[in-house]
């Protein structure tokens, strides 16, 4: 066989070929490509998120606000120990409107709760608290 004369053929064939695979492998790659910056996008996302709670929890301020709820209710229902940043609380003859105010209060602070529990008792509440920040 004489490749001289086919010479033009074999070389638009050897083309083609390159770009088919080419072509096989650039659609092959978009999906992975997308995924990786999809992964890479949500990470960016948690990473800022988790910069600005440092900075909210790193905030001086909110030891003073959390101090606030020992405030909201007469002394005599209140239990209070603080140590450093860690707060527990135990409120008694608590009102509806008492325990709605401390709720609000507490879930509008920046502050990491371990446990909130509340018990009924006939039209009082109590309720104890553990937090930190």
């Amino acid at each position: 066989m004489n490749f001289k004369a086919y010479q033009n053929e074999i070389i638009a064939l050897a083309a083609i070929c390159v770009m088919l695979l080419a072509f096989i492998y650039k659609q092959n790659h978009i999906p992975v490509q997308e995924a990786s910056e999809a992964s890479s996008a949500s990470a960016l996302y948690e990473l800022k998120e988790v910069i600005a709670l440092k900075k909210v929890w790193a905030d001086k301020k909110t030891s003073k606000k959390v101090m606030k709820l020992k405030t909201l209710v007469a002394p005599s229902k209140v239990k209070w120990e603080k140590k450093s940043n860690k707060v527990t609380a135990k409120f008694s003859n608590l009102s509806s409107n008492e325990l709605n105010k401390i709720t609000t209060s507490l879930l509008n602070l920046a502050i990491s709760i371990q446990k909130l529990d509340i018990k009924k008792s006939g039209s009082s509440y109590s309720m104890e608290l553990k937090c930190k920040w």
